[in-house]
Order: C-alpha cells, then structure tokens, then sequence
C-alpha cells in the first residue's frame, strides 16, 4: 500500500468499501429476515394447556361418611306356646316307660316310676293308700278324653279346657304326670274334693321328698281348674327342662 500513491489508494479504498457494502447490506437482510422467521414460528406456536396430570396430582381428601347408628332394641321375649291355658308336650317314647300297676296299665318314665312306687310303699307304711288313676296318655287317647267328653257334657272348648287339656297339650304326654286318688275315699277320684282327704294331706306333706309336686294349684297363672290330684315328677334334668327351662316359662307361670 505504501508504494501505491495517495490518490490511488484512496480510490481503490472507496471501491473496496463500495464492493463490500453489498456484501454486507445483503447479510443484515439476511440477519433480519432469520430474526423475523424465528419469532414469528415463536408466535405462531399454541400455547398449550396447564398439564391435568398436574392439576390432579394434588388428591383431595373426601371425609369419611358417619355410619348410619344402628337403633338398638330390646329383645322381644319368645311368645309361650299356649293353648287354651295349656303348654304343649312331646309325647314319650314307649321305650322309656315302666308299669307301676300290676296288670301294666298304668306306666311312667323310669325314674318317675321308681319315685312313685317308693312314695306309694312309704304312705301305706303310715296308713295311706295311694292309687294311681292316670299316668302316661298318648295322643289319640287324649284326643279322645278331650273332643268326645266334650260332645257328651256338651262343653265349648274352653269349658272343656278348664278341666282336660287338648290333645298335644297334656302333661300326661311327657310320662311324668299322675293323677292321684285316696283308695279309701275313692268317690273323690279327680275331684277336687280329694284336697279334703287323708291322701292328698299326706301328699301335701311327703310328696316334695320323692321329686313330686303339684301341677295346678289353686289360682295357678295357667288358669287352669284346681286338680289337687295331678301330680308331676321334677326329680331329674329331663322332666325340670320339660316343665321349666324347656319351656322358657317367665316366673309367673313356673308352678
């Protein structure tokens, strides 16, 4: 440059400059042109929604809901089974009976038989005569005693009831029920005025200590008619649960 003179390189300076400003201008353009593209693709893009994943991220804690309180109410008793004033029976097994009569009549469950016969040997060591009128009945002979009786003496059933029990329905079923009469006095044979006679006093008195009590007494909560002669053996789990327990009887109607 130095051997160039002044003027000259002036000259070739100013063209240089001129032949380079295209060069430039042209890449400014450019520049611009880029800039412009590119925020204008920035613009352009949507703009997308906040993420749901995010917004349910955060889980909302629902309460509990107040169980439903569950009303408490006493127990309703168990209804008596009752008919007529009467409670129903099952009928005892045959094989469970033994005869307390000579000719084998009359019969009671084993333990109820042996009570009775030892009962009967210590009251006519005393003077007392103890018969046995009635023990052990099926049903078809209570059927009979209650529905036919009943047509003769032209009783309604519950005239019927207050003396004979329907059938299903008598003590007499169990194999542990007696009816008793004075073998001295015997016009009062199921009669209440056998309360009026040596036996039944004697009864009154001793019958406890062979496991025998009486099963109607006067104004029993059963309603059923005074029979100072039906007597009944509680002298073992089986016969106590089949007046008592079995029964669910409330105190009222434990006699």
């Amino acid at each position: 440059m130095d051997d160039i003179p002044e003027a000259l390189r002036e000259t070739s300076t100013s063209q240089t400059k001129l032949q380079s400003t295209p060069g430039l201008l042209m890449g400014g353009i450019l520049g611009i042109g880029m800039i412009l593209m590119l925020g204008g693709a920035f613009l352009m893009r949507p703009v997308s929604s906040p993420s749901k994943t995010s917004s349910s991220s955060v889980t909302s804690v629902k309460p509990s809901p107040t169980p439903t309180p569950i009303p408490v109410s006493s127990p309703t008793p168990e209804p008596i089974e009752n008919l007529l004033g009467h409670l129903e029976y099952k009928q005892a097994p045959v094989s469970e009976l033994k005869a307390i009569t000579s000719d084998g009549r009359i019969k009671l469950r084993h333990n109820a038989a042996d009570q009775f016969i030892e009962m009967q040997r210590a009251a006519r060591s005393q003077g007392i005569i103890l018969t046995p009128i009635s023990g052990f009945r099926t049903v078809s002979e209570q059927n009979y005693l209650f529905f036919e009786i009943q047509r003769q003496r032209n009783q309604n059933p519950s005239q019927r009831a207050e003396v004979s029990a329907p059938p299903n329905y008598s003590e007499h079923h169990t194999g542990y029920a007696i009816d008793i009469g004075d073998g001295k006095a015997p016009a009062t044979n199921l009669s209440p005025n056998f309360e009026k006679t040596a036996a039944f006093n004697w009864l009154k008195n001793n019958a406890a200590k062979y496991s025998f009590e009486l099963s109607f007494p006067p104004d029993n909560p059963q309603g059923i008619s005074y029979e100072p002669w039906h007597w009944r053996y509680v002298g073992d789990q089986e016969s106590l649960e089949t007046f008592y327990k079995a029964k669910n009887l409330p105190k009222s109607l434990e006699n």
